[in-house]
């Protein structure tokens, strides 16, 4: 006795005849083999959506001019905000939040605009439900670059070095700083400098 039996291609050869002869007598097991397979792939194709789009979305605007105004035109043409609400105070938007009536709720500060041409450094505060990671994640990568573009028709001439999109631009994400209320809220900051 040497314990285990050595590897021998004709008992591999055997074991494949007989299973094909098996799958050729059983036409059902066959069928299934092959079938559930194709169908899983072809349902998952178009179940799975790995960019979402019109995600609800409430704002706080504050700022009414006109580089506020540019940049909430920007995301609601963006496809991935569908603005539901204008909220007046940001308890009422950590409140439809908290609910699950909007998945983002955006803050235009007052005086952003303003700020942003002394050259200040103002900050968009975007804040998440985070429940759903992949739908918050990419909506959220995607604001620096949306927000560099539409501002870039504003500044122009001796505004162009405000522009975000000479690298000034930072983004930070940190987590909520009322975890009882909100959970799982994540608060996205896009400031320019």
């Amino acid at each position: 006795m040497n314990g285990h039996p050595r590897f021998s291609f004709e008992r591999l050869r055997g074991i494949i005849s007989k299973e094909f002869m098996q799958m050729r007598r059983d036409r059902l097991t066959f069928a299934m083999m092959l079938g559930i397979p194709l169908i899983q792939l072809t349902l998952f194709g178009f179940a799975i959506n790995s960019d979402p789009r019109h995600l609800p979305a409430a704002v706080l605007l504050a700022d009414h001019g006109a580089q506020g105004r540019t940049l909430l035109y920007a995301m609601k043409n963006s496809t991935y905000f569908d603005f539901v609400r204008e909220v007046k105070t940001e308890t009422e938007g950590h409140d439809l939040l908290a609910r699950g009536r909007v998945q983002f709720v955006i803050t235009i500060p007052e005086n952003f605009s303003r700020d942003l041409l002394r050259g200040d450094r103002p900050a968009l505060l975007v804040e998440a439900d985070a429940t759903d990671p992949a739908a918050t994640g990419i909506a959220l990568g995607s604001l620096p670059p949306l927000l560099d573009v539409a501002l870039q028709n504003d500044l122009k001439g001796p505004l162009g070095s405000l522009s975000a999109t000479s690298g000034q631009s930072t983004c930070a994400s940190t987590r909520s700083t009322i975890p009882k209320l909100l959970r799982n809220t994540t608060s996205f900051r896009v400031s320019w400098a």
